[in-house]
């Protein structure tokens, strides 16, 4: 680990704003920044829009939201790490002045620090909006080591970074592996003789008291791709849809169904139960039925369309019932297709629990090489 001994330097003599407008309409490949400080598609209505205003933003160049007050405690500060984009108007874009003497890279990692998020929010001000501006951008102090100290660093966590890709990448081939193999052994015809409920426990009952401690997964644990939850706390039970290991939770409400919430229950303690929001199904095994037969059904795509058609409610609060979903139909799978899925399919999801589990501890180192930064 990289520690550093240095005085903080006040970020105003490192950066200069930049602004360059896209006049001639030559780029249009148009993004914003993110919560999680990164640049992202736009998902703005742009029909009609005159881009000509547009800012430009280059490779190594960053960009921030000055307002801050519509995202709770994070700032939208990110580095643009590949082909130039154009971003609104609203944003305010600078680059570092002499990258021999402050690393873009470096510098991300400082703004990735949730100290640097709580400093912004503090110093933003305003009346209906509040705003952290350029002057206070550049008030910004942090330590600035020698540029090898700082190369040093960003190798450390771009070497850590580039592991949980590896890892991720892993993970999304094998879940789409087993994904191909179960659509194709359950759904390469479309006659049906049963539905859902006939071979599924749908949010069966697990024994757990109110004010009973126990480990707690909210909406925000559940993955929209892949299939363990993290981030779990744990606090005495006040009520909640119950789980235990082999059991599949997936969201029903809007956006969270739309976007794929959906985890399929591994981590938890022999005989532990644990809870979660009101606004999960949970589906379990019945009749010998392999439990990572209900994972792969929820993520195939004739299942969720079938899910999305039963939406109900009010606009932006609309969900979809147990009952409902338990009405899906399908055949009911032989025993010698179950048996042949359970050997891939199981070792596929204790794979991919064994590489989320090192994605989580490679995180904490990240979060560790950032918390140093201050350290003198």
């Amino acid at each position: 680990m990289v520690y550093l001994s240095t005085e903080y330097k006040k970020l105003g003599q490192y950066i200069r704003t930049v602004d360059i407008r896209n006049k001639d309409l030559k780029i249009s490949n148009l993004l914003g920044v993110s919560i999680s400080k990164q640049f992202i598609k736009s998902i703005a209505n742009t029909v009609g829009t005159d881009f000509s205003n547009y800012k430009v933003v280059k490779q190594g160049q960053f960009a921030y939201g000055p307002v801050t007050s519509r995202n709770g405690e994070k700032i939208s500060v990110a580095l643009l790490t590949e082909k130039e984009c154009i971003i609104s108007s609203s944003y305010s874009v600078f680059e570092i002045i002499d990258t021999n003497q402050l690393m873009p890279e470096y510098l991300m990692l400082w703004f990735s620090r949730p100290e640097f998020d709580r400093y912004a929010r503090f110093k933003s001000h305003g009346s209906v909006r509040e705003i952290f501006d350029w002057d206070e951008m550049c008030n910004v102090e942090l330590p600035v080591p020698d540029i090898e100290k700082q190369r040093k660093i960003v190798k450390a966590y771009q070497t850590i970074t580039d592991r949980i890709a590896l890892k991720q990448k892993i993970n999304d081939n094998l879940e789409a592996m087993a994904q191909a193999y179960f659509d194709n052994l359950f759904f390469s015809c479309d006659d049906t003789d049963c539905t859902l409920a006939d071979i599924a426990l749908v949010n069966p009952s697990r024994p757990l008291s109110k004010g009973v401690e126990a480990r707690c997964f909210d909406m925000s644990t559940l993955p929209t791709s892949g299939c363990i939850p993290t981030g779990d706390t744990t606090k005495p039970y006040n009520g909640g849809v119950r789980f235990i290991n082999g059991d599949t939770l997936i969201a029903r409400i809007t956006p969270c169904l739309e976007n794929g919430k959906a985890a399929y229950i591994n981590i938890l303690n022999e005989g532990e139960v644990a809870f979660g929001s009101t606004e999960y199904i949970v589906f379990a095994s019945k009749d010998d039925i392999p439990s990572c037969f209900y994972y792969f059904l929820i993520r195939n795509s004739k299942f969720v369309t079938f899910a999305l058609q039963f939406m109900n409610g009010s606009s932006g609060r609309q969900r979809v019932s147990g009952e409902e979903l338990a009405s899906f139909p399908l055949m009911i799978p032989s025993k010698e297709k179950l048996a042949a899925f359970n050997n891939v399919g199981k070792l596929v999801l204790k794979q991919m629990k064994e590489a989320t589990e090192e994605i989580q501890f490679l995180k904490q180192l990240q979060e560790t090489i950032t918390a140093t930064l201050s350290s003198n």
